[in-house]
């Protein structure tokens, strides 16, 4: 079964190249695509697709808050979201992490980039590749970095183990890449992001990255 993707940006050269890019992927499907926001949250209403791809800075509604909108509706809870841009990260991109996003790309990444996190996103594995969340999140912390931290409610109810593994959930790395630096299975560390998420009441490793920082924890070197 194909990952059937709704694409907005108000950019019809970047719709162009994106829709060539999806079209040449036999696992990919284009649903619709869009070229603003509201156009893009009528689509998403109407496909229900797997994964979107949504530009940040879009006329009408912006990507954020199509964003909000998906990620409200009960009826969309099966749609991942990927952010798309092309401006320096700042709160902005992080509060899209907070409400939901399961990815970042930056619209000069290589195409392999946009295309694993498109499949990763619906997969539900990982945040994004990882050289591209090492740039959001390095910039991320730098900005943050003598904030004072809101540790989550929640941080407390992890075992140890658990919190090992949200710290290295924050460099943005994938489960088998945090399995062979920890010495475990790929599985077994699925099996803890699970229950991390379900202690820490998030919807996506995304929404565990901005925990972590936020909640002041010691990120690991990526």
């Amino acid at each position: 079964m194909k990952t059937t993707v709704v694409l907005a940006d108000d950019q019809s050269l970047i719709r162009m190249a994106l829709r060539t890019l999806i079209a040449g992927e036999d696992d990919l499907e284009l649903s619709a695509e869009a070229a603003d926001g509201e156009e893009a949250w009528d689509a998403v209403r109407h496909h229900r697709p797997d994964v979107a791809l949504l530009d940040v800075r879009m006329p009408g509604p912006d990507g954020l808050e199509v964003l909000r909108r998906i990620a409200a509706d009960p009826g969309l809870a099966a749609t991942r979201v990927v952010m798309m841009t092309t401006f320096d990260v700042d709160d902005y991109v992080f509060e899209s992490l907070r409400r939901g996003a399961a990815g970042f790309v930056m619209k000069d990444s290589a195409p392999e980039d946009l295309l694993r996190a498109v499949r990763l996103a619906a997969a539900g594995d990982s945040l994004l590749s990882p050289s591209v969340a090492r740039k959001l999140i390095d910039a991320y912390a730098e900005g943050h970095r003598t904030r004072p931290s809101r540790p989550h409610p929640g941080i407390d109810t992890l075992t140890g183990r658990e919190t090992e593994i949200l710290r290295w959930v924050a460099t943005g790395l994938a489960n088998d890449e945090i399995g062979a630096r920890l010495h475990i299975s790929p599985a077994t560390v699925r099996t803890h992001v699970g229950r991390i998420l379900t202690k820490l009441s998030a919807r996506d490793r995304a929404a565990l990255v901005a925990i972590a920082y936020r909640s002041g924890l010691d990120i690991p070197p990526a």
